[in-house]
Formats: structure tokens, sequence, C-alpha cells
């Protein structure tokens, strides 16, 4: 079994799943020939094998050589850059989080063999005929160290993931300071720098969220160089927050921490309906839609990312926290449960399925 794999190998999203797939491909001895999208960097994979670190730049290296126009293709990458292929056979992996696709991605879609969407919100969005869901899985690189962070009578909160509009991070800040600010039996812990924006617009856009006041109890971790020390901010905290994001292709923050046992406050939208519900989340339905462009990310009239996102009021964001409160030191063992329900051993089973029958 031979497939060229095109993929970004870097500490991003995108890059996360990429190693998780090639992970389940060497264990399932396929001939992986991986043309990375970008320079390779597995720096944040700290705990990666060497096995799997020789293997991997085998596969990249030889990528010229071994490559054939009979062999097919998967491309995990956005809609938006996936006109090129490299083989005839090309399928595609990709994520969308929005709930109006334009004409250019629906053409995009068209163009391959097959797309796999990341979410049933994504497959139904398009409605064609070529394409299907493929939920991903819990990421073996996090696991429970049973350390201790913070004093037991310490509840704390985390908010993950590059800071966007869609995510409603400022809302979530803002209601959180409102609720906890300054009372140091609470702490917020952030980790939202975008490396796309500039280090000067991060700045300023901390200082906005949080206005003149000194809030001493909500911490902006710099940038995390490793997936050991993502993996100690996973189980230091008691609530996660990332699942009020407005939109997304899965939300891998919010997963990995429930997965994990933790309690997170999940908005009911988009990928969310995949894996949250009453049981392993607190579940929380927003009062409305807004249109998703801020002029960076997402542009009105554009070919690409058009669309609303699910918006949440101060009000209903703390009456959320105030919920999480209840349950923030007791165990959730359905959420815990989910790493059964969805592995990357299935997800890449379904693909190879579908590439190979």
């Amino acid at each position: 079994m031979e497939l060229v794999f095109k993929c970004p190998i870097n500490s991003l999203s995108f890059g996360n799943v990429s190693i998780n797939f090639l992970r389940e491909l060497k264990k399932k001895n396929v001939d992986v020939t991986i043309f990375p999208n970008g320079n390779a960097d597995v720096s944040a994979f700290d705990k990666m094998d060497n096995e799997f670190k020789v293997w991997l730049e085998n596969c990249i290296n030889n990528r010229f050589l071994k490559v054939d126009k009979d062999i097919p293709s998967l491309n995990l990458w956005h809609l938006n850059g996936s006109e090129n292929r490299i083989t005839s056979k090309q399928f595609l992996y990709t994520f969308y989080e929005l709930n109006e696709p334009t004409d250019t991605e629906k053409s995009l879609a068209k163009l391959q063999d097959h797309v796999f969407f990341s979410s049933n919100h994504a497959k139904n969005c398009f409605d064609l005929e070529n394409t299907s869901s493929c939920p991903l899985g819990f990421d073996n690189d996090f696991h429970k160290t049973e350390k201790e962070y913070l004093s037991n009578d310490i509840i704390h909160f985390g908010l993950i993931g590059k800071f966007e509009k869609r995510k409603n991070h400022e809302q979530i800040i803002k209601a959180w300071v409102k609720k906890y600010g300054n009372n140091f039996k609470y702490r917020l812990s952030c980790l939202i720098d975008n490396p796309f924006l500039k280090a000067e617009q991060m700045n300023a856009i901390k200082k906005q969220v949080l206005g003149n006041d000194s809030v001493g109890n909500v911490t902006f971790l710099p940038r995390l160089k490793t997936n050991s020390e993502v993996n100690d901010l996973l189980n230091a905290i008691d609530i996660d927050l990332s699942g009020l994001s407005g939109a997304e292709g899965w939300n891998l923050p919010a997963f990995n921490s429930t997965c994990l046992g933790k309690w997170s406050v999940v908005l009911n939208n988009t990928s969310h309906k995949d894996w949250a519900n009453k049981e392993n989340s607190i579940l929380i339905n927003s009062e409305e839609n807004i249109p998703a462009y801020d002029g960076t990310f997402f542009s009105e009239g554009g070919f690409y990312n058009q669309g609303t996102i699910n918006f949440i009021s101060e009000d209903n964001i703390i009456s959320s926290l105030e919920q999480a409160e209840l349950k923030a030191k007791t165990k959730n063992p359905e959420g815990e449960e989910l790493k059964n329900k969805f592995s990357y051993e299935k997800t890449v089973d379904t693909i190879l399925q579908k590439i190979f029958s």
C-alpha cells in the first residue's frame, strides 16, 4: 500500500494532526512519501521516539525518488490552496468552521477525488457527493500527570487557541474578569498568542481585553514550545473555556481537555456537536449568530471563509462559569470515554478504506 502525503509538519494544530496521521500510517506499514507543506519542524514533539523520527526523515528525503503519478495522494490542508496536486488522484482532509461555503470553496471541493471533512457540520454545509465526515481522535501525546500544580482551593480556568474573533476570546476574558477578577480563589491561564500576528498586535489586544484594570489572577502565557508543556497546562486547569468558541473545525484544546477528564464549557455548535453532550461537557446554547468578519482572517465578500459565528453574551458566559464552578473538582468519566470513541487509528482506517476501496 503506497501513499503520497502532503501535509504541514509543525507545532500548530494542522501539524499535530499530521504527526498523528503519520504515526498511524507507519503502524499500518503504509509506504508513505511525504511532501511537507512548508518547512518540517518536529521540535514541538519532544517525546517523539528516534525510530519514528528517522522514518519520518526518510519519507521526506526520498520523496522525489519515490513519487509516482499512479500513487494516490492525501493532502491535509485548507480548501484554499488545495487546487495543486502532486499525483493524478488526490484526496483532501480539511477543516471548515463557518456556514456559507462560497462558489470557489465548492469548486475546489469538487476538484478533489474525495474530501474528508473533520465534522458533520462541514459536510452538511457543502452537501456534495464526493464528501464525507471523518472525525479526529485523541492525541496520545497528552496524558494525566497526577502532579499538583496549584493549591486545591484554587479553581483554575484555561483558555487555549490562537486569538481570533471567531473563538470569542475577547468576550470570554472580559466576562471572566467581571466575575472573578482579582478574586484569588480563581485563576485564568490564557494561551492565546497568534503566530500570524505581530508581537505588538498581540500586546495591544491583551491590553484592550483587560482595559485599564490591573488583574492579578489572569495570566497570558507565552507560546509553549513543546507538547509536554501543553500537556502540563491541560493537566493544571480544572475548567477549559476553549469550547466557548463560536465556530470550529474540531477544537483540539477543548476535545483533548475533555478526554483527560477535565470539564469543558462548550457552545453547542459546528463541530462540537460531534463529540460534546450534556454528560461529558457543560453544554451551552448561544443566543444568536453574528458575521464572522474580522478584517484579518475573515473578510466579507472574499472567495473564502464567509458566513457567521455563534455569539454568546456576557451574562450567558458568566452563567456558564457558575455552572462550571460546581463541577471544577469532580471527575468526568464520560469525557474520558471519548478517547475510546474517537481515535486516530479509526480516523486513518476510514481514510485508507476510502482511498484504496
